[in-house]
């Protein structure tokens, strides 16, 4: 039947039909380009990569409902210059008849001026390919090319049309371009044009606003948030446009603006409503159930959907809604994942809809992932079903109680049994009420469920052989940090029986039990003195297997090596190993200082030694953060220690005495840190002039540790006791354990022996030997605790030498010298390390000090402590006086 009105598709015709071929009238509101509001936020980035559609011929803008895709193609097309042909499509557009005669009329009414000999469908069901040859001719004989626009044009939905436009464009050469705005992708072969460089698109990533864009867009409504605020309200949009102005909108009828932007209930908003009529209503039944269950997951595959929709339809259905923008994102791998904000709202109806359902649908997701190996998901969804047992079991039976603490998980798995109240019982639940509390430190508590745990395990038959090493594991980092050496080794042995009962996979999976094992037991040792024992064991945790995972024990074990190396007098292997746990702690991101802090304990000893005291003092405050290393005995007593000779450098004696003596109760007491704390006392002592007071507490220093006994030694002679001083340094053992720190206070007690006795000659070449030594390790703090007696020597020309640049300061340039002569030179001047000197050098460029750290590789907090450093030595407080004085130390 012919529409009055209409044209004979054989026949020529008016210019612009008033009917379409169905017999309605012609909607001339489609042809009309979309007004921009006032709050209408124009994009530059947009509207940069829209210009490029004028060098392509097909343009795609695909995005969700909301997205701002019509606003942003019609602000750009009302400043084009050329012809724009405007279609908003609808769904009776689906017939071919129909959709062409729109199409025609539209660009007649856009001013292209179509003839008559095109014509104009008559049946509305079909299309003469004539007329689709007439108009590609046309406009491809064009001078000016003419842009058509096609809006909605997801509503198209017939094979055919898109076979027939693309015809058109194909044909039409120069003369046409087009622009389709749609949520869905279109029936287009886009992958030729997209390899002929002939496709611009522009997709809902790029459409998301940004938190900066999000400001200025909150501006135009009469809203001013901070960047920050804007920057958690599109995370939770995830930039969405329409969401945004709907928050916007309502934001403004609140009191509070703000805060109603930060905490706005998305089930109670305009936001939902959007979403609800737009979106959810829009789906057949059953796939609107399909959405409101799988709302309770952060992502899905169709199988796991299946287990919760008792179904088996998920996979088209999941697809379709990807396809049609349906704020379902694809993750790759056939995985998805609900825009956050629909996600809420889908919950809160899901509760409204199906009451009771939700723990139900976790309960089936916990299984599935679980069974698939999805282990943090499983444990995720169990506690959500308040199914603590089952995520006990879960967590205990793969093997991961370890992840709590090793620094990545250990969060995240806490705040998953954070709800895990006492009802909860079973041997699972309580390993890992144990291992939460030995995880933040809480020894009583800890130790209590790990009993109750080791009850509970003992009355099952066939105990499990998971939760059973997971229990070795506890009492391993009990035996830590109660200081209980025999306990570790049995432990150990226990631990070392029962890994050949575990299944070798549950192992490799996870190898950061391991790793913790080693690091409990070599740390043990080294609490009980045998420093050997302590090496094999932390350096076997060194070079543990699995990268992330086993990152902090390996930190930890090397910072343990790094102390070993520091008791036997190895200064700079100590700091090597200590600055290269800082430097994996940034690589692999963990938090600041991590684990007991005891790299840069070691660290700030070292910096005490080499009399940087500013710089010990900024470690020392640190690590005073950790709430662990209060905990921990050796990191308690190298705190304590190291605290304790940083005051007695600065001359408070009074409070090195306080200082020294850690307040940390162990099984076992450690000799070595008896040992030092009695030597900081008795040298505190001495510094205020007690001198009978100082040799008393050193009666109970044990005389088996080199580094101990030429304290004592020192301690000896400065109280007039030189033949118990000799005897002490003759009875140490030479097996070359001892390192260059213990050989130059060596060196220096025997120095000041001979030079007592009047052997000058044996003084000066014991000193010399120390100055070799101490050269290389950057040792200040001996030669500054040697007293006056040792001045007098270093100004000899012998002796002159070996000192300049580091213990002395070098000679001034010739032309400097008239102005430095004038200033009194110290007889000690820090050096700079070597990293210290790496910032100074950037500071002379000038660079900012996150400029600084980025050079670095290092974060900024570690740059204010080498500047602190530098200032101090170089006895400055700004940076360009530090820069004018290293010129003038002829260090830059």
């Amino acid at each position: 039947m012919r529409a009055v009105g209409a044209i004979d598709e054989n026949t020529a015709g008016p210019a612009v039909a008033s009917l379409d071929p169905l017999g309605d009238p012609i909607l001339h509101t489609r042809f009309a380009l979309p007004l921009r509001p006032p709050t209408f936020l124009r994009r530059k980035r947009l509207v940069q990569h829209l210009d490029q559609a004028l060098g392509t011929p097909l343009t795609l803008v695909n995005g969700a409902a909301g997205a701002g895709k019509t606003l942003l193609v019609a602000d750009w097309a009302a400043g084009l210059e050329e012809p724009v042909a405007w279609l908003t499509i609808e769904s009776e557009d689906t017939r071919p008849g129909v959709f062409w005669a729109y199409l025609l009329n539209a660009l007649r009414a856009s001013g292209v001026p179509v003839p008559d000999e095109v014509g104009c469908p008559a049946d509305a069901t079909r299309v003469n390919r004539g007329l689709l040859t007439a108009l590609a001719a046309e406009l491809n004989g064009r001078d000016r090319t003419t842009t058509v626009v096609l809006d909605e044009y997801d509503r198209e939905t017939a094979p055919e049309v898109a076979e027939q436009l693309e015809f058109v464009l194909h044909h039409a050469g120069r003369g046409m371009r087009l622009i389709l705005v749609t949520r869905t992708e279109p029936m287009l072969p886009l992958h030729r044009y997209r390899a002929a460089g002939e496709l611009t698109e522009i997709r809902n990533a790029e459409l998301a606003f940004s938190p900066g864009e999000a400001v200025a867009l909150l501006e135009l409504h009469g809203l001013c948030l901070p960047v920050e605020a804007a920057r958690t309200l599109v995370d939770r949009t995830q930039g969405w446009a329409a969401g945004l102005r709907l928050c916007a909108l309502a934001a403004r009828q609140s009191a509070d603006p703000e805060t109603y932007l930060k905490e706005f209930e998305a089930d109670r908003s305009t936001v939902a409503d959007f979403l609800l009529a737009e979106v959810l209503k829009r789906q057949p039944d059953q796939t609107q159930d399909l959405l409101l269950r799988v709302s309770v997951l952060e992502r899905f595959c169709p199988a796991l959907v299946n287990a919760l929709t008792c179904r088996n339809d998920a996979d088209p259905i999941l697809a379709e809604l990807h396809r049609t923008n349906a704020f379902v994102e694809d993750l790759g791998h056939s995985w998805y994942r609900l825009h956050p904000l629909f996600g809420e709202i889908l919950r809160a109806h899901l509760r409204v809809r199906l009451p009771g359902l939700e723990p139900e649908l976790h309960r089936r997701a916990a299984q599935w992932l679980r069974r698939s190996g999805s282990l943090p998901e499983a444990l995720v969804h169990g506690a959500a079903a308040g199914d603590w047992e089952f995520a006990a079991d879960a967590l205990v039976d793969d093997l991961a109680i370890g992840e709590l603490f090793t620094g990545l998980r250990s969060d995240d798995l806490a705040r998953v049994f954070s709800s895990m109240g006492p009802e909860a019982r079973s041997p699972a639940t309580d390993v890992v009420r144990a291992a939460r509390d030995l995880s933040e430190w809480d020894l009583d508590h800890g130790l209590v469920h790990l009993h109750h745990a080791e009850e509970s395990l003992a009355g099952v038959v066939p105990a499990p052989v998971a939760a059973q090493l997971s229990c070795t594991l506890l009492e391993a980092l009990a035996a830590r940090l109660t200081g209980s050496p025999g306990q570790a080794e049995r432990v150990a042995e226990a631990a070392r029986e029962l890994q050949r009962e575990v299944p070798a996979h549950l192992l490799d999976k996870h190898p950061e039990l391991t790793a913790l094992l080693l690091t409990h037991l070599g740390s043990t040792r080294l609490w009980a003195g045998q420093f050997e024992d302590a090496r094999a064991a932390l350096a076997a945790a060194t070079v543990s297997p699995g990268g992330a995972s086993t990152v902090l024990p390996r930190e930890e074990s090397m910072g343990h090596l790094a102390l070993i190396d520091y008791l036997t007098g190895w200064l700079g292997r100590a700091e090597h190993k200590a600055t290269a746990v800082l430097t994996e702690t940034e690589q692999h991101s963990l938090p600041q200082p991590s684990g007991s802090g005891i790299e840069r304990l070691v660290l700030a000893a070292v910096a005490v030694d080499r009399n940087e005291l500013g710089r010990a003092h900024a470690l020392l405050d640190e690590v005073a953060e950790l709430h662990a290393a209060a905990q921990d005995p050796v990191s308690a007593a190298v705190q304590a220690i190291t605290t304790a000779r940083l005051l007695l450098a600065q001359g408070d004696a009074e409070a090195a005495v306080e200082a020294a003596n850690p307040a940390v109760s162990a099984a076992v007491a450690s000799p070595w840190a008896q040992c030092h704390e009695a030597l900081v006392t008795s040298a505190a002592h001495l510094a205020e002039g007690h001198p009978e007071t100082a040799v008393e507490v050193l009666r109970d220093v044990p005389d088996d540790q080199p580094a101990c006994a030429v304290e004592a030694a020192r301690i000896h002679l400065a109280t007039g006791r030189p033949g118990a001083a000799i005897d002490l340094l003759d009875g140490i053992q030479a097996d070359g354990r001892a390192g260059p720190a213990v050989g130059v206070r060596a060196a220096l007690v025997r120095a000041q022996a001979a030079e007592q006795a009047g052997d000058s000659t044996a003084a000066r070449r014991l000193v010399a030997h120390a100055l070799l030594d101490a050269r290389r390790e950057r040792l200040l703090l001996p030669f500054l605790e040697a007293g006056s007696w040792i001045r007098p020597l270093l100004v000899t020309p012998p002796l002159r030498q070996l000192t300049t640049g580091w213990l002395t300061p070098a000679p001034p340039r010739r032309r400097e010298a008239a102005r430095t002569r004038a200033l009194p030179s110290p007889l000690v001047v820090e050096t700079l390390s070597e990293r210290e000197r790496d910032v100074l050098q950037r500071l002379a460029q000038p660079m900012s000090t996150q400029e600084i750290a980025a050079d670095l590789f290092v974060s900024v907090n570690t740059v204010k402590t080498h500047l602190k450093s530098v200032y101090r030595k170089l006895a400055v407080n700004r940076r360009n006086d530090a820069v004018r004085r290293a010129r003038e130390l002829r260090l830059l």
